[in-house]
């Protein structure tokens, strides 16, 4: 009887081990828009969407403004190279604090260095950690 429990509890940490590896093992969610995980600002509807395709080409919509980047992903870790912030335009009409706010999360993007996945959720960590939404409509 011993040897049979020994053998179902070893059973059962086998298919854990391989659980788990398959939920860490998710890919990145290639092409789909990613919604930073948080409420509006206060007079604003507008929330920080980050999409990645395939190749690398990323847009990233701030606070106030959008840029191109370009990102580079293998395995866990994960580089962003922001292109040139627009000027003018949408990003002109915007308060300080939004202003301020859109060079935070632009840098903390840059910053970044590794990603995961767990379901819809993709957090990206470096300096600071971010979270993001699959958008899953």
């Amino acid at each position: 009887m011993p040897r049979r429990r020994c053998a179902c509890w070893l059973a059962v940490l086998v298919a854990s081990a391989a659980l788990g590896s398959a939920v860490a093992g998710e890919s990145f969610p290639f092409g789909s828009e990613l919604m930073l995980d948080v409420g509006p600002m206060v007079g604003s509807k507008r929330i920080p969407m980050l999409e990645i395709e395939d190749d690398g080409t990323a847009s990233i919509d701030l606070w106030c403004s959008s840029l191109h980047a370009q990102a580079t992903i293998a395995d866990d870790s994960i580089t962003i190279v922001p292109g040139q912030l627009a000027s003018g335009g949408q990003a002109a009409q915007c308060d300080p604090g939004r202003q301020s706010s859109d060079a935070t999360l632009l840098a903390a993007l840059a910053e970044a260095t590794k990603w995961r996945r767990h379901g819809d959720v993709v957090e990206l960590s470096g300096a600071t950690t971010l979270r993001y939404r699959l958008m899953t409509n």
